[in-house]
C-alpha cells in the first residue's frame, strides 16, 4: 500500500518527526542517504509501525501516493540542493516538497522558483521545539504556494503542538516566508538566551549565589510573569549535578557558545532592511566573543576592571530588580523581532500576520513564553500596530520597570560584569523614546566630508553647506 507522506532524513529530528506523524494516523515512507541508519530505525523505534523503510530515491518515490507529499529533514545548504537534484527527476506536476530544515529564506525562494517551473510545489517550513518538540508537537511555520497548502494542512494541524486557541501552525505566507519567520524566531531565541545568561552571571558573580540557589531563583521566576521554556530549562540545568564529580555540571562546561548561523542571518537581513535589532545583534557577537577563549584568557591578565571598593549589594533589593529587568529586556527583544517581521512582510510581500505568529509560538517552540499571549492580544487589538512597544499595555509595563532595569545595568557596570544584551535592550528603549536624537550632528558631519546634504527642521528642502567657509559666506541653497 502506498503511503500518503514521505520523509527524507533520519537524524534526530527526522526520526522523531516520523514517529509523531505515524502516531497521528498518517502512514509514511522514509529514506536516509545512509542505509544503515534506515535499517536501524526500521528495526528499532519504527518496528511494528506504519512506516515503510526504503533504500533508494526511486524506491522511496514509488512508495508514495500521488500527489506525492515529501518532507525533507536534512542539513541546510548543499545537502538540500543535493537531495533535490536527486529527487527532481522522479517528481511530477502537483507533487509537494517541504524543506523542514533551517534553510536560509533566500535559498528557499530560489529552490521554489526552480521547482515551480516543473509544476512542483515547494515549501520552506520552520520547525521549532528540538527533539522533544519533533516527537510530541513542535511549532510549525510553513511558507510556500497558498494553493497547495491544503495538501499539507491535515497533517500539520495534527502533529503540531496544541494550545488553548488551536494548533501551533499557520500558513505563514508565500515563497520563503516560513523560513524567514523561523530565522527571526531563532534570532529572538539568541537574544533571550543571552539575557538569561547575563542575569545568571550577575546572580553568580554579583550576589555570589550557588548553582542550586540560582536554580531556585529561576524556578520561582518561572511561576510568574517570566514563565517560559528557556527560564524553565535554565532552572533545570543549574540544578543538575555531574554524576562523576558531584559538582553542578553547568560549572564544568567550557564557556564557548556555538552557533549555526540563523542568528547571524537575522542580523544581516535586519541591516539590509534598516531595522534595528540591537539585543539580537549583541547576542550574536557575545557568542562570537565567547568563542575567542584563548584571547580572553590573555586579556584577563592584561586588562583591568573597575577600581575602588566593590559596591554593597542587597539580595532582597537586587533579585526583584533582576526579575523586572529581565522581563523588560525580553519584551524589548520580542518587540525588535516583531518589528523585523513587520518590515520584511512589507518588503518581501509576505503578508505575515504577527498575531498568528505570536499564537503559534505559544506552544512547542523554544521561545514559548507567557509573554507571547500578551503579544498576541496586542496585535489582535491593533492588527496594524506600527511597533509593539507603542501598545498601551506594553508601554506601561516598560515604564513601570525602567528604574530597576537601569539599576541592574548600573550594578553590572560597577562590577565590570558584561551585559551587552541587557544594556542593548535598554538603549533601544531609550533611543525609541527620544524625540530628538544626536543624529543631526552625524548628518552634519556627513555633509561636511562627503556633501551628503541634510534636511532642516525650520524649512522644506534638501541642503548642503560649505562648512569650511567663514560664517558670513555660508550659503544654504535649497535643491
Amino acid at each position: 500500500m502506498a503511503a500518503p507522506y514521505g520523509l527524507i532524513g533520519l537524524g534526530v529530528m527526522g526520526e522523531n518527526l516520523a514517529l509523531n506523524i505515524e502516531e497521528h494516523g498518517f502512514p509514511l515512507a522514509v529514506y536516509n542517504r545512509t542505509a544503515e541508519r534506515t535499517r536501524a530505525f526500521a528495526a528499532g523505534a519504527a518496528r511494528g509501525r506504519q512506516i515503510i523503510p526504503t533504500y533508494s530515491i526511486p524506491e522511496f518515490v514509488a512508495a508514495l501516493e500521488r500527489p506525492r507529499r515529501i518532507l525533507l529533514l536534512v542539513a541546510a545548504g548543499r545537502a538540500v540542493d543535493a537531495v533535490l537534484a536527486e529527487l527532481q527527476p522522479h517528481l511530477r506536476p502537483g507533487d509537494v516538497v517541504v524543506d523542514g530544515g533551517n534553510s536560509h529564506y533566500a535559498d528557499t525562494e530560489r529552490r521554489g522558483q526552480a521547482l515551480a517551473e516543473a509544476g512542483v510545489y515547494y515549501f520552506g517550513m520552520g520547525i521549532s521545539g528540538g527533539e522533544a518538540g519533533a516527537r510530541y508537537g513542535p511549532s510549525l511555520m510553513p511558507g510556500g504556494p497558498r494553493e497547495a497548502y491544503g495538501e499539507l494542512e491535515p497533517l500539520l494541524v495534527r502533529i503540531a503542538a496544541q494550545v488553548e486557541d488551536g494548533p501551533c501552525v499557520t500558513y505563514v505566507g508565500p515563497r520563503g516566508a516560513g523560513h524567514y519567520v523561523k530565522m527571526v524566531h531563532n534570532g529572538i531565541e539568541y537574544g533571550n538566551m543571552q539575557l538569561i545568561a547575563e542575569v545568571y552571571d550577575l546572580l553568580k558573580r554579583g550576589l555570589g549565589l550557588s548553582a542550586p540557589e540560582m536554580s531556585a531563583v529561576f524556578r520561582h521566576w518561572n511561576a510568574g510573569e517570566l514563565n517560559s521554556y528557556l527560564i524553565e530549562i535554565a532552572a533545570a540545568v543549574l540544578a543538575y549535578r555531574d554524576p562523576a564529580t558531584g559538582q553542578p555540571l553547568v560549572e564544568l562546561i567550557l564557556d564557548e557558545a556555538e552557533q549555526k548561523g540563523t542568528g547571524r542571518w537575522t542580523v544581516q537581513d535586519a541591516l539590509e532592511l534598516g531595522v534595528p535589532i540591537p539585543t539580537i545583534e549583541a547576542a550574536v557577537w557575545a557568542r562570537a566573543l565567547s568563542a575567542q577563549k584563548a584571547l580572553r584568557v590573555q586579556a584577563a591578565r592584561r586588562l583591568q576592571g573597575p577600581a575602588g571598593p566593590r559596591p554593597a549589594l542587597d539580595r532582597d533589593t537586587l533579585l526583584p530588580a533582576l526579575a523586572e529587568a529581565l522581563y523588560a529586556a525580553e519584551l524589548s527583544c520580542y518587540a525588535q523581532g516583531m518589528a523585523l517581521l513587520r518590515a520584511a512582510s512589507v518588503a518581501y510581500e509576505y503578508g505575515i500576520d504577527c498575531a498568528e505568529i505570536a499564537r503559534i509560538w505559544k506552544g512547542g517552540c523554544i521561545i514559548r513564553a507567557r509573554l507571547l499571549s500578551e503579544i498576541q492580544r496586542a496585535f489582535r487589538r491593533q492588527p496594524h500596530l506600527e511597533h509593539l512597544l507603542l501598545d498601551e499595555a506594553f508601554a506601561a509595563a516598560l515604564n513601570a520597570r525602567q528604574e530597576r532595569w537601569r539599576q541592574v545595568v548600573n550594578v553590572a557596570r560597577q562590577l565590570g560584569i558584561p551585559c551587552p544584551a541587557l544594556s542593548a535592550a535598554l538603549d533601544y528603549f531609550d533611543s525609541l523614546r527620544t524625540e530628538r536624537l544626536p543624529a543631526n550632528l552625524v548628518q552634519a558631519q556627513r555633509d561636511y566630508f562627503g556633501a551628503h546634504t541634510y534636511r532642516r527642521l525650520d524649512r522644506e528642502g534638501v541642503f548642503h553647506t560649505d562648512w569650511t567657509a567663514p560664517p558670513a559666506g555660508v550659503a544654504d541653497a535649497a535643491r
